[in-house]
């Protein structure tokens, strides 16, 4: 029933409730959620190998292939927001701090860097264990590479170059599991912490995440250049 005044719905008064037709609308779209983005991503790109390949197979090469596919999947994921917190969070955050008269960066502590550093800290130990894992597969590679090929003869050269990269990712690691993550949850009040103590940990995480920002660098270049070649 209309008011005759306004000619809306009063609340209450049987108008369509269309808030609850776009919420159901939302929950069928697949693309409000991330989980559904993901598992049809991987459903198509499933789809397209099959198609490529006239069908599906499972072997110590499809395998191997499988596992570098999800390394660099991972790897993006931690690097992306690697380069997220040092590029953009970070210098909000102190712009935030800076801003005496603004909303301040309460909002992005309590609902943006835990859910951020959920995904960061688990796609970096991903990204290793997979990395790890496709190196052994070919004898000899785990042991060749994190001796930096000097054990082999004639030394390996490729082993040196994915070597000096997995050392790095190894670091890098460390960083996020040693320091980073221990120190963000005094930042963020998930364990207790007084305020020097906060004020400390805030430093360490700092310099551990800049210094696996600035790792992360030569990283990428040794990853990529053992199979395809250095760029200098």
């Amino acid at each position: 029933m209309q008011d005759p005044q306004c000619g809306a719905y009063p609340r209450g008064w049987g108008e369509p409730d269309r808030d609850a037709k776009l919420k159901k609308g939302n929950r069928m779209n697949p693309l409000t959620t991330v989980k559904w983005p993901l598992i049809i991503g991987f459903v198509v790109a499933v789809a397209i190998a099959a198609l490529i390949e006239g069908g599906l197979s499972f072997n110590t090469l499809t395998l191997a292939s499988l596992t570098r596919w999800l390394h660099i999947i991972f790897g993006i994921f931690w690097i992306g927001l690697l380069y997220y917190f040092n590029a953009v969070q970070t210098p909000a955050m102190a712009a935030a701090a800076a801003d005496k008269g603004g909303p301040g960066g309460a909002g992005i502590n309590k609902y943006v860097a835990p859910r951020a550093l959920l995904w960061f800290r688990w796609s970096a130990l991903g990204t290793w264990l997979l990395g790890a894992w496709l190196l052994s597969q070919t004898p000899g590679r785990f042991i060749g590479a994190f001796t930096l090929g000097l054990l082999d003869t004639p030394a390996s050269r490729p082993n040196m170059i994915i070597g000096i990269g997995a050392w790095l990712g190894t670091i890098m690691l460390f960083n996020v599991w040693g320091l980073i993550w221990p120190n963000q949850k005094k930042i963020l009040g998930i364990v207790p912490a007084t305020d020097e103590e906060k004020a400390a940990a805030r430093k360490v995480a700092l310099y551990a995440s800049r210094t696996n920002f600035l790792l992360s660098i030569p990283m990428l270049m040794c990853m990529a250049g053992a199979t395809h070649g250095l760029p200098f």
